[in-house]
C-alpha cells in the first residue's frame, strides 16, 4: 500500500518584494516537493479576497498545510481564511514584503523565498494565537485605536512601505498637535478602565515596524494580548514616551502608560465622535469592538533554533536602526526649540 502524501498549497502575491516570490516559485514548488509534500501554487489576483478565499478552499478540500506567500497584508487574508475552520491546516511563511512584522516574530528569513521555504523542513512549529475582532475579523500582530493610531491614515503609502510604524512616528512629528485624549470606557480580564486614552494597542506578537519595543515581552503561544494605554496628549510626554519606546522599551513602566495583560478587550467610546480601529496595519472598522484572543489556534511552522544568521543585522535593520535615531534626535531639537 503506497503512503498518501501530505498535501500542500502555496499562496503567493506575485507583485509583493519586486516580484521576487513570481521569480522563485520554481525552486519553492521542488523544496516542498523534496520535505515530502504534492505541492501545487496559487497566484493572487486584484480581486478583493482572492488570497482569504483561496485559503478557505484549500483548508475545506483538506490540505495539510497553507503556504503564504507576501507581505504582511497577504499573511493577514490567508490567516483569515484559515482561522473561522473547524479544521484548521498549518500554515507558513516566505515574507516577501517590506515590514514583515510577523516574520520577525517566527524568526523566518525575509526576502529570501529559498531561504524561508527551507525552514519547513525543520519541522518546527508554534501552536500560535490569533486575535479576532467583531466576532469575525481576524489578525496576528495587532489591534489599535485612537488619536495617535489615526495618524497612521496620513502617512505616504510610499513612508509607510518603507518603515511600517515607525513612519508613523516619524509622520507625528508633523502631526502630533493634532493629538487629543478621547475618553473611553476599557473592560479586560482585569477590570475596567474608564478615563482619556490617546492611544490603545493590544498586541500579540513582540514586532511592530521591525522593532521589538513596543511590545517588548509579548508571547506568540500564552493566550493573553498585551494592552498598552497612552494616557496623555501632551506633545511634550508623547515626545518623551517615544523616545522611551526607540530606548528598548523603557515606556512599559511610565505612569502615563498602562500596560496589561488579558485575552479580552472590550472597547467601547464615550463619546460621539467616530473611533477608527487599525487591524494589522489597516482600517478594520470602528469601535464599539470586542478583541478576543484564540489561543494557540493556528499551527505555524517556525524557526525556534537560536541560528546564527538570527543574529546578524541586515542592511534593512541597519537602515530602521539609523533612522530612529535620526528620528531621536529630531525629538531633541524639538524639545530644545520649545524649552528657549
Amino acid at each position: 500500500m503506497v503512503k498518501q502524501r501530505k498535501r500542500a498549497r502555496l499562496i503567493y502575491n506575485p507583485t509583493s518584494g519586486q516580484e521576487i516570490m513570481k521569480k522563485n516559485v520554481a525552486e519553492v514548488l521542488n523544496i516542498l516537493e523534496g520535505f515530502g509534500y504534492e505541492t501545487s501554487a496559487f497566484q493572487t489576483t486584484a480581486e478583493k479576497n482572492s488570497a482569504m478565499d483561496e485559503a478557505t478552499r484549500a483548508g475545506l478540500m483538506g490540505f495539510d498545510l497553507v503556504i503564504a506567500a507576501g507581505g504582511d497584508g497577504t499573511i493577514n487574508e490567508v490567516v483569515n481564511g484559515i482561522a473561522p475552520l473547524e479544521n484548521r491546516p498549518a500554515m507558513a511563511i516566505i515574507p516577501t514584503g517590506t515590514t514583515n512584522d510577523f516574520a520577525r516574530a517566527l524568526k523566518i528569513p525575509r526576502g529570501n523565498p529559498i531561504e524561508a521555504a527551507k525552514m519547513i523542513g525543520k519541522n518546527q512549529t508554534i501552536a500560535m494565537d490569533v486575535g479576532r475582532a467583531y466576532g469575525e475579523r481576524y489578525f496576528i500582530n495587532i489591534a489599535a485605536a485612537g488619536s495617535l493610531s489615526e495618524l497612521t491614515y496620513s502617512v505616504p503609502s510610499q513612508l509607510k512601505t518603507m518603515f511600517g510604524y515607525l513612519a508613523y512616528l516619524a509622520k507625528g512629528v508633523e502631526l502630533l498637535p493634532q493629538i487629543r485624549n478621547v475618553p473611553v470606557k476599557i473592560t479586560h480580564d482585569g477590570g475596567v478602565f474608564e478615563g482619556e486614552v490617546s492611544m490603545i494597542f493590544a498586541a500579540i506578537t513582540n514586532s511592530v515596524g521591525g522593532f521589538e519595543q513596543i511590545a517588548p515581552d509579548a508571547k506568540l503561544d500564552d493566550g493573553n494580548f498585551t494592552l498598552i494605554l497612552v494616557k496623555t496628549a501632551n506633545l511634550m510626554e508623547i515626545l518623551h514616551l517615544t523616545r522611551l519606546v526607540l530606548d528598548g522599551g523603557k515606556h512599559i513602566t511610565d505612569k502615563r502608560v498602562e500596560y496589561i495583560k488579558t485575552s479580552y478587550i472590550k472597547i467601547e467610546p464615550q463619546s460621539t465622535k467616530r473611533m477608527m480601529i487599525n487591524l494589522d496595519g489597516e482600517y478594520g472598522g470602528d469601535a464599539p469592538i470586542t478583541l478576543e484572543n484564540l489561543k494557540n489556534h493556528i499551527t505555524f511552522f517556525a524557526n525556534t533554533d537560536d541560528i546564527a544568521d538570527d543574529a546578524l543585522v541586515s542592511e534593512d535593520d541597519r537602515e530602521r536602526e539609523a533612522f530612529a535615531q535620526r528620528f531621536t534626535h529630531e525629538i531633541d531639537d524639538f524639545e530644545k526649540e520649545s524649552n528657549q
